[in-house]
This record gives C-alpha cells, structure tokens and sequence, in this order.
C-alpha cells in the first residue's frame, strides 16, 4: 500500500459515511484546509490524528502508518494541470503572478511568503448574481538574507 491508495481510499470511505472535510477536522481539531492537504498526502499526521482519522474513516493499520510517514509534496501530475478547476488557479498565477510578486515585494523587499508558515481559509461568499469562492492564504514573509 503507498500514499496514494490511502488517499483514494479515504476519498471513498468519506464519501460512502457522507462525512465532509470539515467533519473530519473537527475530529483531530485541526483546520479543514490543513485536514484536507494532510488526508489528499501532502502533510503528516501525528499518530494521534492518524488513529483518530483511521477510527472515523475505517482505515486499516498499514493505512494509518502511511498517514504519518512524511510525504513527498507537490500533487499535480502535469506541469500544467488539465483539471479545470486547478488550471484556473494554474492561470491565475500565470495573469496576476507576476503583479502579486511585484506587490509582495514593493511592500516587504526581496524574499517570498511562506507554505510552511502558513494558514489558509477557503469560504463561500453569498452572492445574488452567482455564489463567489474566498481564498484567504496568509503566509509568513521570509526575506533573502545577505552573507
């Protein structure tokens, strides 16, 4: 069993217990954006969490050890994704990248924002003329040293 048979089984299970993200967060009292990266392989889980996401989704032993071995990150199969809702985001960097890293830089110097140290939050926002999605990602500024 590897990394990616545990999220596909866990993508079924949840599905077949009609559980949400958010469902399961709440069971390890972590962030469902956190939660979701971390079951669909691209964090680890303590063994605390893993067993308590293994109990809620019917995991077996071996399924619950690959929760908390360290994956290896970065989940898109293409260097550009042909799923729509990721290549969205794919052109979105590709439009406003370059204005976002002129802006972060403008406002803290040389340097980039961090993944590790980082939060997201991800909201439906009503809206009359069609629902919006908001994705807050708040990362810690890291400059470029000097040696």
């Amino acid at each position: 069993m590897n990394r990616q048979d545990v999220t596909e089984m866990i993508i079924i299970n949840k599905k077949m217990k009609g559980l949400t993200w958010l469902d399961i967060a709440n069971k390890i009292g972590l962030s469902k954006e956190w939660t979701t990266a971390a079951l669909m392989g691209q964090m680890t889980l303590n063994e605390s969490q893993a067993t308590i996401i293994g109990k809620a989704l019917d995991l077996p032993a071996e399924a619950v050890t690959q929760l908390q071995v360290v994956p290896y990150k970065g989940s898109l199969p293409t260097a550009v994704p042909t799923d729509p809702l990721l290549y969205r985001f794919y052109e979105l960097i590709n439009v406003y990248g370059t204005t976002i890293k002129s802006l972060i830089h403008e406002e803290f110097g040389d340097g980039i924002m961090s993944a590790i140290d980082f939060s997201m939050d991800i909201q439906r926002e009503a809206n009359p003329m069609g629902d919006r999605v908001k994705i807050v990602l708040n990362g810690k500024f890291l400059p470029y040293k000097t040696y």
